[in-house]
């Protein structure tokens, strides 16, 4: 059950990226069609088909692939930390919306093509040889009663590699749909079984052909996460990781933890670590609290806001919100504090026992600094990275609103 799961995540992971390089390429090719990548001159050298950062908000913005210049940046992040742009003298790792240089990877040939991206573009090339062909093997088919759209048995998909010169025996094809699948390209219609040179039925994960829009990667990518926490937290039910948000102690087994006193809360009760599936939380690079049996907890399955906030609205003179500098030592069940966002953060959940709580963190303040690093513009993925990589002790610069 524990090897399933995990391959079942690996694939959401691969087929996530699958489609951040596909979202990826579309928005160079239509970059390229409006004339926003060219060659341009800076300091007396010329960069050939590259794109200005602030030009490219601006045009994500007013064609609504994002709904501020905030959400356009980050995706332009979520897109550089899967190596699909760069900076082109490689000297920043963050994209800023300011008056910056950055160029496609596939532009300048240093994309990196690694066997994750060649199973990929192998995966690509035969979706569109069987969306192309006539007699395809991608039919309406039936398996236990239930009826799938363009699917096909695996053997005919060997069959069909074989016949194309896409392998040399049944075992070479079988060997290339298996990768496929580890790959997050093709799987079993009701995701029960490996790839099998039989009768069963398999479909393609990934439509290449439909057009992505970018704000999906955000929410593609919190749902990878969202699985990959659960279960994180399923296999280290025995070890004694610091990185959990919060463990229950022997002493504690009782103790309720109480996100907030919201009333928009929901109480839980059960003694199953697996009720937990649905709240879907983000915590600061730990999974989210154990729960023994017979615990209860309360917690907020959606976002503890009371309306959303940017990042100008807080950098904006005579706000209503009060800056606070606070210092979280961890102890040996962890921090204690949960944070989500896509720029700017803000924290969801603090433990009331917790050294968050000690150290005055409280739902609804957003994240400023991190041990004196400014992030404000990062989604919660890049804080994550900085609390785990960090020291213990994090200094943490937060606002919040005034009451």
């Amino acid at each position: 059950m524990e090897r399933t799961s995990s391959i079942r995540l690996k694939a959401m992971a691969r087929q996530h990226k699958a489609e951040v390089m596909i979202a990826g390429e579309q928005l160079r090719l239509r970059l390229h069609d409006g004339k926003l990548i060219k060659d341009r001159r800076y300091h007396f050298r010329t960069y050939p088909n590259c794109f200005v950062a602030h030009e490219l908000i601006d045009w994500l913005v007013s064609h609504k692939e994002a709904a501020d210049r905030a959400t356009a940046a980050s995706l332009m992040q979520h897109l550089m930390d899967h190596d699909i742009l760069h900076h082109v003298c490689d000297k920043r790792a963050e994209f800023k919306d300011a008056k910056l240089l950055y160029r496609f990877r596939k532009d300048d040939g240093t994309f990196p093509f690694n066997t994750e991206v060649k199973i990929f573009m192998r995966g690509q090339q035969l979706y569109e040889q069987l969306i192309a062909d006539k007699n395809s093997i991608l039919q309406l088919r039936e398996e236990h009663g239930v009826t799938y759209k363009r699917s096909f048995p695996g053997c005919q998909l060997i069959d069909y590699l074989i016949q194309n010169g896409e392998a040399d025996s049944r075992r070479q094809g079988l060997e290339l749909c298996r990768a496929l699948q580890e790959h997050g390209i093709i799987q079993h219609v009701g995701e029960k079984h490996d790839f099998f040179d039989s009768g069963l039925l398999y479909q393609f994960c990934i439509n290449f052909r439909r057009r992505r829009r970018l704000s999906e990667l955000l929410t593609e990518n919190e749902q990878v996460n969202d699985e990959a926490v659960m279960a994180s937290t399923q296999e280290d039910n025995n070890s004694e990781s610091p990185f959990l948000l919060r463990r229950n102690s022997s002493k504690e087994r009782n103790r309720a933890f109480s996100v907030s006193s919201n009333k928009d809360s929901k109480q839980i009760t059960g003694g199953r670590r697996s009720s937990l599936s649905s709240l879907q939380f983000h915590s600061a690079g730990f999974p989210p609290l154990q729960l023994l049996s017979h615990s209860e907890i309360r917690c907020n399955p959606k976002s503890v806001l009371k309306r959303k906030v940017t990042c100008e609205e807080l950098l904006a003179p005579g706000a209503p919100f009060i800056k606070k500098v606070l210092t979280v030592i961890g102890d040996a069940l962890g921090w204690g504090f949960v944070v989500r966002g896509m720029a700017p953060c803000y924290m969801q959940a603090v433990d009331p026992g917790s050294p968050a709580a000690a150290a005055g963190v409280q739902v609804r303040q957003f994240v400023c600094q991190v041990n004196g690093q400014c992030v404000l513009y990062l989604d919660y993925r890049t804080v994550t990275r900085l609390v785990m990589t960090g020291p213990r002790t994090v200094v943490l610069e937060v606002m919040e609103p005034l009451e």
